[in-house]
């Protein structure tokens, strides 16, 4: 039996309990977590703006250390350093067949099947997207772990499964920032710190970073920002004045607030482009007129993941690990247990701090 944090039923809180992991079966890893980070979906998750089926061992930014392989995995043996890939791309569906693995049509299908049960009832328990990392260890589809590359702590490590691989891909692979151009991230968070450094990598000229709390500065400074903007009704208006009233080449939008995403577009210079990566509720409706539209010419688009391909992308990131020029340990400003999960949300939802890391 392991210990996992158990999201009973869609707005219920956070059960600690005891479950019973099977033995891996063909094609699967067992995994003893060294590390799992809290991220918003996870939130997001548990308060049903997005749906998986329940009861559910939630999680999905982690990295740990194989215990044991089914038949048939070839890939990776126990003792091996992973990464968890929570969106295993099928590479058969449209979306794979165009090389937009991060739209994979198939890679959450693993959060409909039960992986566990609860030890005191035999209930039984789904894995949250696909890997269930709030737990001591967990039993994934070979296609979701991926190894640990090479000079990057496992602890660390955990954090490229989900924030830094979205982050760092907003700005390369959505936004494509180049070398000289001037970017707007919002949301100082774990995965609005990984785009903050990744807009340092890629040559910005200058990183504009917004927040409602005015204690992120410092972090968000430390991350790569050279300017800071408490989030208000002006926040446009800040950041065409800190950029010669022309607005930013590019704008990453972390929060997925419509109110956010409006101000993320409006910041931008004329034929600018607005990357969205924040997920919203379906309430959460963004309004243009078509006037503008033509006007400004700026391109607005979402942002899956990072449009991240994690095979491709996780030694890139591990280069630049090595090489010091992304710092994944500063992302985090709390450590926690299972039992800190709770409060870790409830700090997401009061806009503080970057990333809280579960460590086992």
């Amino acid at each position: 039996m392991v210990r996992a944090a158990v999201l009973p039923a869609v707005g219920a809180p956070l059960e600690i309990a005891e479950i019973d992991l099977p033995a891996p079966g063909p094609g699967q890893v067992r995994v003893r977590l060294a590390a799992a980070g809290v991220c918003h979906s996870d939130l997001s998750l548990s308060d049903g703006t997005m749906r998986v089926p329940v009861p559910a061992v939630l999680g999905h930014e982690g990295a740990g250390t194989v215990v044991s392989v089914g038949e048939g995995v070839t890939g990776v043996a126990p003792g091996d350093g992973v990464v968890l890939n929570w969106a295993p791309s099928c590479g058969s569906c449209h979306a794979c067949s165009l090389g937009e693995v991060w739209l994979c049509a198939n890679a959450l299908t693993g959060a409909g099947d039960v992986y566990a049960r609860r030890a005191c009832d035999g209930s039984d328990l789904h894995p949250g997207l696909n890997v269930a990392a709030f737990a001591e260890e967990t039993v994934v589809a070979a296609g979701c772990v991926l190894p640990v590359p090479d000079g990057v702590p496992l602890t660390d490590a955990a954090l490229l499964g989900c924030a830094v691989l979205t982050g760092y891909g907003a700005v390369h692979h959505s936004a494509r920032v180049r070398a000289g151009e001037t970017v707007a991230v919002f949301g100082v968070g774990g995965v609005g710190l990984a785009a903050l450094q990744a807009a340092r990598i890629a040559g910005a000229s200058q990183v504009i970073a917004v927040d409602i709390s005015p204690e992120k500065e410092s972090l968000a400074r430390e991350a790569g920002a050279t300017d800071y903007v408490v989030a208000s009704d002006t926040t446009a208006r800040e950041i065409r004045s800190l950029t010669g009233k022309q607005g930013v080449d590019v704008a990453v939008e972390c929060v997925g607030r419509a109110v956010t995403i409006r101000a993320a577009w409006d910041s931008t210079r004329r034929g600018g482009r607005t990357t969205v990566v924040g997920i919203g509720g379906k309430d959460q409706q963004v309004t243009f007129n078509a006037l503008e539209i033509f006007h400004w010419g700026r391109t607005l688009s979402g942002c899956v993941y990072g449009n991240s391909d994690p095979a491709r992308d996780l030694p890139v990131l591990a280069e630049h690990v090595r090489a010091g020029r992304l710092d994944l340990g500063m992302l985090v400003t709390e450590r926690i247990g299972l039992d800190g999960i709770a409060g870790a949300f409830e700090n997401m939802v009061a806009g503080k701090g970057g990333r809280a890391l579960v460590v086992f």
